[in-house]
């Protein structure tokens, strides 16, 4: 079975490289993979913060994929293609003597295609949605990354009215020119009368619904761009109330330019994802996706049925140093700002001495430019705001979108000095939104929604700092008095508790990992 030849040659692989970054499951994984791609049965693997941050389970899937006899579609973003098509692909090629054909490419090949296809995720998503047959049903497909699969999702299905589409309409409708033009005006006054936020997005209210109702009851249906079609098919269903609470529509202002876009997107994706994964199998591989092996809520949120699962879980080497401090003040307090800010200088000052660089994550804009500004009159140059040229022992103040993005490409950090738990902020338009939603279906929006989320950021936010068993530093007091504390510390483990602090605490980080 193709099971054993894997296993077989992938063994014989990783002895011969002298150097190898070593990974205990590379077998085991290239088994599962092997096994998924004979029995057609999709499979979902956690490979772990560590792993799924290095990305040394690659290797495993590629090995797989190059000695099954069919083609296989490989759905990942563009650095990871780079990524195979450089260094994994060529190097166990060479070494399994396969010489399958390699294609990258946004469509199917075509014809008796039988090599390993590389497909963004946007491209493949975009195929499957229409449902036109874009891919040939049947194809083996592994899916790399669906720790960021939502976002992919959410990215496909929006609809966006952008500026510029207000003229395409126009040239589209000049009849109703002037009503177009009277429209977008009472628009533009009614969504510049919503308070500002950091965000800079809102739900459009009833009354803005009505406003856009009574412009497409003015204007003929079949001379419409094709962006204010598909943006009115999905906006019908704001209009009927089986549909409403599936359906989510917002704004996003541009206050100085004086502009908006429109945005429609489903809330409730799981229906949609449901058939795709019926028309080949498919192997998710995320980092880590929930606590349970068989991610029962990650597979409910994007439709999953039956699928074989396994977890691979960080090692004791691996372990973070954690600290959480008792008696902070609860994030929603008027006493946390302050302590906040005492307890991270405290931090930067114990480590300074020692090398490395020190993250300090805070979701909350104004809170993140005030400690920036704060650190740079103490510590100078070295503290940088959401920017990449940093010092050997620089300070970077991010959010945790710039982090995700950024973290790849800087060192691993000494100390990562967490504000608060990364919980989507309900002051988020967006986010209420979908809260609405689960409470509207009677669901628990903070278990499903909440807490998964911000459990899967904070893994991945930290995975850098297990490389050199760095200190988190979570200064988030929930942890210690809310229920689901229990679930946030066994998310973040292996780790070492640490009760106190001292700058031996850094030197002996710093000993600990040197050659």
């Amino acid at each position: 079975m193709i099971e054993a030849e894997v296993h077989l040659s992938l063994h014989n692989f990783l002895r011969s490289q002298a150097g190898f970054p070593c990974w205990p499951h590379h077998l085991t994984m290239a088994r599962l993979v092997a096994r998924a791609l004979r029995l057609k049965r999709s499979a979902l693997i956690q490979v772990g913060a560590v792993c799924g941050y290095q990305g040394r389970y690659r290797t495993s899937f590629v090995a797989s994929a190059l000695m099954w006899q069919g083609p296989v579609i490989i759905v990942a973003p563009e650095a990871v293609q780079q990524r195979l098509t450089k260094v994994e692909i060529p190097r166990l090629q060479q070494w399994l003597q396969r010489n399958k054909a390699i294609r990258i490419n946004d469509t199917w090949p075509g014809g008796e295609f039988q090599g390993l296809l590389l497909v963004s995720p946007q491209a493949w998503l975009t195929a499957q949605l229409k449902g036109k047959g874009g891919f040939p049903d049947g194809i083996p497909t592994i899916i790399d990354g669906v720790d960021d699969l939502e976002d992919w999702v959410c990215q496909q299905l929006t609809l966006t009215l952008k500026p510029y589409d207000w003229d395409s309409l126009v040239l589209a409708c000049p009849n109703q020119a002037e009503t177009i033009r009277h429209t977008r005006i009472k628009l533009t006054h009614q969504l510049f009368q919503h308070p500002p936020n950091p965000y800079e997005c809102y739900l459009i209210s009833q009354a803005e619904i009505d406003v856009l109702n009574q412009l497409y009851s003015s204007v003929e249906s079949a001379s419409l761009p094709e962006a204010w079609q598909q943006f009115w098919q999905q906006f019908q269903q704001v209009n009927q109330n089986s549909c409403f609470q599936t359906t989510l529509l917002w704004c996003t202002i541009n206050r100085r330019q004086g502009l908006f876009s429109l945005h429609c997107a489903p809330v409730e994706i799981a229906k949609i994802l449901s058939p795709i994964w019926q028309r080949q199998p498919v192997v998710l591989i995320g980092s880590t996706l929930e606590a349970e092996t068989e991610a029962p809520i990650f597979r409910q949120r994007f439709g999953l049925g039956e699928l074989t699962c396994l977890k691979f879980s960080d090692s004791q080497t691996e372990a973070i140093q954690l600290y959480v401090p008792y008696q902070l003040p609860l994030p929603n307090t008027p006493e946390f700002q302050a302590a906040f800010i005492h307890k991270v200088r405290t931090l930067v000052c114990l480590s300074a001495t020692s090398p490395g660089l020190t993250v300090v994550l805070v979701g909350d804009v104004p809170l993140k430019s005030q400690v920036g500004t704060i650190l740079a009159s103490e510590f100078g140059s070295r503290v940088q705001v959401e920017k990449t040229c940093l010092d050997e022992n620089g300070i970077l103040i991010a959010g945790w979108e710039f982090w995700r993005e950024h973290q790849g490409r800087l060192p691993a950090p000494q100390l990562i000095i967490i504000a608060t738990l990364p919980l989507p902020s309900l002051e988020n338009p967006l986010i209420a939104g979908k809260v609405a939603y689960y409470k509207r279906s009677h669901q628990d929006w903070f278990r499903l929604f909440l807490l998964p989320t911000a459990l899967n950021e904070l893994q991945r936010a930290i995975a850098p700092a297990r490389e050199n068993q760095g200190i988190v530093a979570l200064l988030d007091s929930r942890v210690l008095n809310r229920s689901y504390g229990a679930q946030v510390l066994a998310a973040l483990s292996p780790l070492a508790r640490i009760n106190y602090l001292e700058p031996s605490l850094f030197s002996q980080t710093n000993e600990d990992n040197s050659p």
